[in-house]
């Protein structure tokens, strides 16, 4: 049965994790596994959410708030609530309405929206869909000058942001991925494809809207002089040649006006450098799990990190999100906001762009909720005093 709007509110979906099964109902397993699943023994992917449970909130009863303030500066931008969802590559794979949708719901919830590299909808098409700020998410598939085009593009396009990822040398081993053949899928033989067909067979509906919008978009920011748009391929041939190191912030500089953020950083040296390097802010993150298996979980190394900059710039956290609770949990340990990942893709692979809103009305509403019961007015308001964590993450 097709998923409606009326069927993402109670009592079929009142949190993420009903997403999350409409998600995996709606999607041919191979897609599924690609958005749900980590690398290795997915050790880092399940630590990520669990983590949180470590941080116990210490709220202020006897506190009466009519309304609290879910507000948020970042990067010098104003937003409504302090959560941007994050780059999230193959989204066209997962809905037609892939990177346009989720822009929309973003700028309709009065948040920004970060574009992956590995992205099947232009550009200027995603940025032109939301009201609110577009931040480019930048690899260096296609090599430099593809990389260049793309910025361009990007500055053009009004993108107020650039985000680059430093956690990606090599793609993770995600198992699940080639267990389902997804070299294969993406690949152009068609005889190499038919023994990993079948679960596309059994999800007719998915399928229909697939073909209508034309089969395997091609990466349309990611433009190859004399052949135009690169073609989608898996992520780990995607990555081989793609790594990014410290020397690429000069000449990313030269070309790129705006704020440079980093993203993929897990220790406090790290941090520094980046500091060191005159970066807007730091993305605390390990990919969602998704490349090197058995780091620390992102609230884990978030304190680390906070101290290690010591407010010279900002810090922003991903990873695990799954509820508003977490959110708060991580402002309380010194992000500026969070990133949010699987949490929305899992609603625009449930039902597209109604997906994406309700996801974030979801967490918005657990933000808020969560605020008032602790007794405190304002994002702006919390600290490490509403909630205690173990001693160890103080380093």
């Amino acid at each position: 049965m097709p998923i409606g709007t009326n069927s993402l509110g109670p009592p079929s979906v009142v949190n993420i994790e009903d997403l999350r099964r409409l998600a995996q109902r709606r999607l041919p397993r191979p897609i599924f596994d690609y958005l749900d699943g980590g690398a290795d023994d997915e050790f880092t992917l399940r630590e990520n959410p669990r983590a949180f449970n470590e941080i116990f909130f210490r709220p202020r009863n006897a506190v009466a708030l009519d309304k609290c303030d879910l507000s948020v500066r970042v990067v010098g931008l104003d937003l409504a609530f302090p959560g941007l969802l994050a780059p999230v590559g193959y989204s066209r794979l997962m809905h037609p309405g892939g990177e346009v949708a989720a822009a929309k719901a973003a700028g309709e919830a009065g948040t920004g929206y970060i574009l992956s590299t590995i992205s099947g909808h232009k550009l200027e098409n995603v940025k032109a869909a939301t009201k609110g700020p577009a931040w480019y998410q930048l690899y260096l598939l296609g090599g430099r000058a593809a990389a260049e085009s793309g910025i361009d593009r990007a500055r053009r396009a009004g993108f107020s942001a650039l985000v680059i990822t430093v956690d990606t040398p090599v793609a993770g081993m995600r198992e699940r991925d080639p267990r389902n053949g997804m070299k294969q899928l993406l690949g152009s033989s068609l005889f190499a494809k038919l023994p990993f067909f079948v679960p596309f067979l059994s999800h007719p509906r998915w399928l229909a809207a697939f073909l209508a919008d034309g089969g395997v978009p091609k990466l349309e920011n990611i433009t190859i002089q004399g052949e135009g748009p690169m073609q989608l391929v898996d992520v780990t041939a995607a990555l081989a040649d793609a790594a990014v190191s410290w020397k690429d912030l000069n000449w990313i500089r030269k070309i790129w006006p705006g704020p440079i953020i980093v993203k993929g950083l897990l220790t406090g040296d790290d941090a520094r450098r980046a500091v060191d390097e005159g970066v807007a802010a730091i993305i605390v993150s390990n990919h969602g799990g998704r490349q090197l298996d058995s780091v620390y979980p992102t609230i884990r190394a978030l304190p680390e990190i906070v101290a290690a900059v010591n407010g010279r710039t900002e810090v922003l956290m991903d990873g695990g999100i799954r509820r508003g609770a977490d959110i708060v949990k991580a402002i309380c340990l010194g992000a500026r906001a969070v990133l949010i990942g699987r949490a929305y893709a899992y609603g625009l692979a449930a039902a597209g762009y109604p997906g994406v809103v309700r996801a974030l009305e979801i967490l918005r509403a657990d933000v808020e909720r969560t605020l008032r019961l602790l007794g405190c007015p304002s994002i702006a308001a919390l600290d490490t005093s509403y909630v205690d964590f173990p001693q160890h993450w103080r380093r």
